[in-house]
C-alpha cells in the first residue's frame, strides 16, 4: 500500500514538474494575456474593488509619509516654499487677467474678418476672384492643362444643379466636424441648427467681472421667435484660499441661457 502511495505521490511530482517547464515557455505575450484576464477578474471582484477604495480613501485624507517624517526645521522651509507658490499663483491670476484683457482689444480686430464672413456665408456679399484664389499643397503638382480642364468641368456641374446662396448649413457643418462641439449636437438639434447664421464672442468690459457672451443669431424659423440667443458665462482668474495649489487659470463659475421663445 506504502509503494502504491509513493507512486501516486511520483506521478504527482512528475505532473508538477511539467507543469513548470511549460509555465516556463510561455512566450511574453501568453504572460501579458493571462495578467489581463487576471486583471479583469480582479476588477469584478466586489471585495476587492471596496478594498482598493478604501485603500485610495486613506491615501488622499492622509499626509504624505516622507512630509510628515522630516525635521521640524525642515517643515518650516517647506512652509515657506508653499508660501512662495501661493505668491506665484497669485501672479499667474494676474497674468490670465491681462491676457483676457488681450482677448478683448484683438477681437476688434478681429471682427471685420468676422462680418466679412457673416456676408459670404449668408449669400450678402459675392467673393471676388482674387478672394477665391486658394492652393492648397497637394496642387502644387497639378498641370495647368489639368486645372483648365477640372475647371471646365466645375462648371459644367455648376450648371446643372440650382445656384444655391452663401454657404448653405455652414455652422451645423462646423459643429459637426470639430470634435469638441460633434458629441454635443443631437440629432434633433440639427434641423435648427440649420437655420443658424452667425455666432459671436462678446467679452466683459475692462474693470468689470471676467465673463464673456456667447450669442448664436438665427434666420427667421419655425422653431422659436428669437433672433438671438445668448449664454453668459462668468468667469474667475484667483486662487481658491482653501486649496491655491490647484490653481490653473481661469475657471468658469456659472453660466445662464437666455429664455427661447418657443412657437410650439
Amino acid at each position: 500500500m506504502a509503494d502504491i502511495d509513493n507512486k501516486e505521490q511520483s506521478e504527482l511530482d512528475q505532473d508538477l514538474d511539467d507543469v513548470e517547464e511549460v509555465e516556463e515557455e510561455e512566450t511574453g505575450e501568453e504572460t501579458k494575456i493571462k495578467a489581463r484576464q487576471l486583471t479583469v477578474q480582479m476588477m469584478q471582484n466586489p471585495q476587492i474593488l471596496a478594498a482598493l477604495q478604501e485603500r485610495l480613501d486613506g491615501l488622499v485624507e492622509t499626509p504624505t509619509g516622507y512630509i510628515e517624517s522630516l525635521p521640524r526645521v525642515v517643515k518650516r522651509r517647506v512652509n515657506a516654499l508653499k508660501n512662495l507658490q501661493v505668491k506665484c499663483a497669485q501672479i499667474e491670476a494676474k497674468f490670465y487677467e491681462e491676457v483676457h484683457d488681450l482677448e478683448r482689444k484683438y477681437a476688434v480686430l478681429y471682427q471685420p474678418l468676422f462680418d466679412k464672413r457673416f456676408e459670404i456665408i449668408n449669400a450678402i456679399y459675392e467673393p471676388t476672384e482674387e478672394e477665391c484664389e486658394w492652393k492648397p499643397d497637394e496642387e502644387d503638382e497639378i498641370s495647368e492643362e489639368l486645372k483648365e480642364k477640372a475647371k471646365i468641368e466645375d462648371e459644367k456641374k455648376d450648371e446643372e444643379k440650382e445656384d444655391p446662396k452663401g454657404i448653405p448649413e455652414f455652422w451645423l457643418t462646423v459643429f459637426k466636424n470639430v470634435d469638441l462641439l460633434s458629441d454635443m449636437v443631437q440629432e434633433h438639434d440639427e434641423p435648427i441648427l440649420k437655420h443658424l447664421k452667425d455666432i459671436k464672442v462678446k467679452f466683459s468690459d475692462a474693470g468689470q467681472p471676467m465673463s464673456f457672451v456667447l450669442e448664436f443669431h438665427f434666420e427667421p424659423n419655425e422653431y422659436f421667435t428669437n433672433e438671438v440667443l445668448t449664454k453668459t458665462y462668468r468667469m474667475r482668474s484667483e486662487p481658491d484660499d482653501s486649496d491655491p495649489f490647484s490653481f490653473d487659470g481661469p475657471e468658469i463659475m456659472g453660466c445662464t441661457g437666455c429664455q427661447i421663445d418657443w412657437k410650439k
